[in-house]
């Protein structure tokens, strides 16, 4: 599969490193282009947001996708890797799959449960669609993670409506 998040979030980061490596609303489509320049990667989604940076990508190898993506984000940012990279977090496969499920579902964020991320997660999701930077693992993974973030926002309302 070759599935790989890179990123840093409320968790792992302070807010000035996450404000100095978010990618900008009118700069993210350039920002993917540039990306998929990377010859390791060949699928990508910039989700960018006041608590988290992530870069979901495909890539031929893994660990040689990882590093394009962490050289990728120096670059991009023109900051030396060394300032960031113990604020990194990366996920490969299944532990990927498993945290964009939890991403949009809310259950990673700072309040847990608040759908906002949901829809920032579509928006990135729609831009990345629109540069043609996805493809078959993408497409695949990103709907079923908004169903699972849909059937986990609809148990809680019946959970909240049960013990009220």
């Amino acid at each position: 599969m070759n599935l790989i998040v890179v990123g840093l979030s409320h968790k792992t980061a302070p807010i000035e490193l996450r404000e100095r490596l978010a990618f900008s609303e009118t700069h993210i489509q350039d920002a993917l282009k540039k990306l998929l320049c990377l010859p390791a990667i060949r699928e990508g989604l910039i989700l960018s947001t006041c608590n988290r940076v992530e870069i979901y990508a495909k890539a031929e190898d893994s660990s040689v996708g990882e590093r394009a993506i962490h050289q990728f984000i120096a670059d991009y940012h023109q900051i030396t890797f060394d300032q960031f990279t113990a604020h990194l977090y990366s996920h490969i496969d299944q532990v990927a799959v498993r945290h964009a499920f939890r991403v949009a579902g809310s259950l990673d964020s700072m309040v847990v449960g608040e759908p906002q991320i949901l829809g920032q997660l579509k928006e990135a999701y729609q831009i990345a669609q629109d540069c043609g930077a996805t493809g078959a693992l993408l497409n695949n993974l990103f709907p079923r993670a908004f169903g699972v973030a849909k059937k986990y926002a609809r148990k809680q309302a019946l959970l909240k409506m049960r013990f009220r």
